[in-house]
């Protein structure tokens, strides 16, 4: 018997091929082996050290930012609360978050490091 991978929407271990589809029987998710393994590649946003970021992390900023059509800048040691993740940004902007004094705001993951 072949190993299939879990469902990538519940985890679930019951898997099985219908076609050139996996099917999970538990959430009715159906996917394709090699999309599975090329979005488990591009949905991994690292820091600034390679650790692992995901929604509501904290991360502080390692180098001051400026901020466009602001006098101030972000200053290094900031800390940010609560970020969210945005996979497959065109411009390199992978984190949303709210900054006090500056509010919303996008990041690039390798200006900051995991707290």
């Amino acid at each position: 018997m072949s190993s299939l991978p879990n469902c990538p929407s519940c985890n679930s271990g019951y898997t099985y091929e219908d076609g050139n589809l996996l099917v999970c029987p538990e959430c009715a998710y159906e996917w394709t082996l090699n999309l599975e393994v090329n979005t488990a590649d591009n949905n991994i946003i690292k820091d600034a050290n390679g650790n692992i970021l995901s929604d509501g992390d904290e991360v502080i900023v390692i180098k001051d930012l400026k901020v466009k059509g602001s006098s101030s800048s972000i200053k290094i040691g900031t800390k940010v609360k609560g970020i969210k993740l945005i996979h497959g940004s065109s411009d390199g902007h992978d984190i949303d978050c709210k900054i006090a004094g500056f509010g919303a705001m996008k990041l690039k993951s390798e200006f900051v490091k995991k707290a």
